[in-house]
């Protein structure tokens, strides 16, 4: 213990020496100024600061039903006690896309908003009109939440994991439906079937057409009235293709 204090002392002295301060006596231990000093701390004013906080967004409900005799109290209450703000009703089929109250509540939507059904057959009846429907709303960076089915739920990682499989699978049912469209389209002109809408006059009709037209006594209106079709139908068919 003697042996360290003394190496101590000697590099203290040393240091002094660089600096042009004395070294202490030996054995004398060295303390800090401010342990001399009973100065009371230093208590500064609080600078005024701004604080922001961000507010949680508004939480929409939406009740729907089909016809006038059905009644939303009991979606209102679920709602209400989920913790919307405001409900918007409606009385409109669910197969009706375009529907008033619902347009109204997208267009309201901010981020940070929720959207809430009670059901999801609130909302939509098929898949991809449910998905147009969320596709509106996350695009407005607001959530969706279906008090009936968890799963349904953007809010939450899980939930936007389901919608986002569900969404892919909707796509896939889409590409089959139309790769076995094109498939079927394909068997069948093979087959000489001729595809598309029905011509309205037939291969007869138009020559006479055609030259009740090219003779000028009728009117294209008055041919057309001749074979149930409008003058415009006339005016369009042509010589080299024989309409």
């Amino acid at each position: 213990m003697l042996t360290l204090t003394v190496a101590m002392t000697a590099n203290v002295a040393r240091i002094g020496q660089i600096f042009g301060r004395p070294a202490p006596a030996h054995g004398h231990v060295l303390k800090s100024r401010n342990l001399h000093k009973t100065q009371a701390p230093e208590i500064r004013p609080l600078s005024p600061c701004r604080l922001y906080v961000q507010n949680d967004g508004m939480i929409y409900g939406y009740a729907r039903v089909s016809t006038d005799g059905q009644s939303v109290d009991a979606q209102l209450t679920a709602l209400t006690a989920a913790g919307a703000e405001k409900v918007f009703r409606e009385v409109a089929s669910g197969a009706k896309t375009d529907r008033a109250q619902l347009r109204r509540l997208l267009d309201q939507l901010d981020a940070g908003d929720v959207f809430m059904v009670t059901r999801l057959d609130r909302l939509a009846r098929s898949t991809r009109d449910l998905l147009n429907t969320l596709a509106a709303i996350t695009g407005k960076q607001a959530g969706f939440r279906s008090l009936g089915d968890a799963w349904a739920d953007t809010t939450t990682a899980h939930g936007r994991l389901m919608l986002t499989v569900l969404g892919g699978l909707a796509e896939f049912e889409r590409e089959l439906i139309r790769a076995r469209t094109g498939e079927g389209r394909a068997r069948a002109k093979a087959r000489g079937v001729k595809l598309g809408r029905r011509p309205k006059l037939t291969a007869h009709q138009k020559r006479e057409a055609l030259e009740r037209r090219e003779r000028g006594d009728d009117t294209l209106a008055e041919i057309g009235r001749s074979y149930n079709v409008s003058g415009w139908t006339i005016s369009r068919l042509s010589s080299n293709r024989g309409g």
